[in-house]
């Protein structure tokens, strides 16, 4: 016996319960509380001089150490437009998107999963960054850092 849900959703968690009667014996229950949890998302605003590197932790409230046996990606963004630049698989060395459009060859990943950009342009203002950890099919933590770029 089993209950299958679809297009799961928030809405969606409470306590369920199973009953069915057998013979001789009566009624059984079972009872099961579920928790549906949504994608969760940190917004942080970075400044960062002209031509200076910039450095965005990941998710800056959890441990390298948590990070490290979970496959993320950091991915930038502007005008609604997104581009994936980096993975990371537990284990394995950081992949990098050839030539982005948005980054060129300016990013790499640094200790703790920070992404560092370097140097910092101009064209960097406004470019939100985000990075993306699936910690379970089902969970994923996201932090998005939009950057404001200041000269002097």
């Amino acid at each position: 016996w089993a209950l299958h849900l679809e297009n799961v959703t928030v809405s969606l968690s409470g306590q369920y319960e199973c009953t069915f009667a057998t013979y001789p014996y009566g009624t059984k229950a079972a009872k099961i509380q579920l928790t549906v949890k949504a994608e969760e998302e940190r917004h942080y605003l970075k400044k960062v001089w002209l031509n200076q590197t910039l450095e965005i932790p990941c998710l800056e409230d959890v441990t390298s150490e948590n990070l490290s046996t979970h496959p993320l990606k950091w991915l930038v963004g502007e005008n609604g437009w997104k581009e994936e630049v980096v993975t990371k698989e537990p284990s394995c060395p950081a992949v990098y998107r050839k030539n982005s459009v948005l980054l060129g060859r300016r990013v790499f990943l640094g200790l703790n999963n920070t992404l560092k950009v370097f140097p910092t342009k101009i064209a960097d203002d406004g470019r939100v960054f985000s990075c993306h950890v699936l910690y379970h099919p089902e969970t994923v933590q996201k932090s998005s850092t939009t950057v404001r770029v200041f000269g002097k």
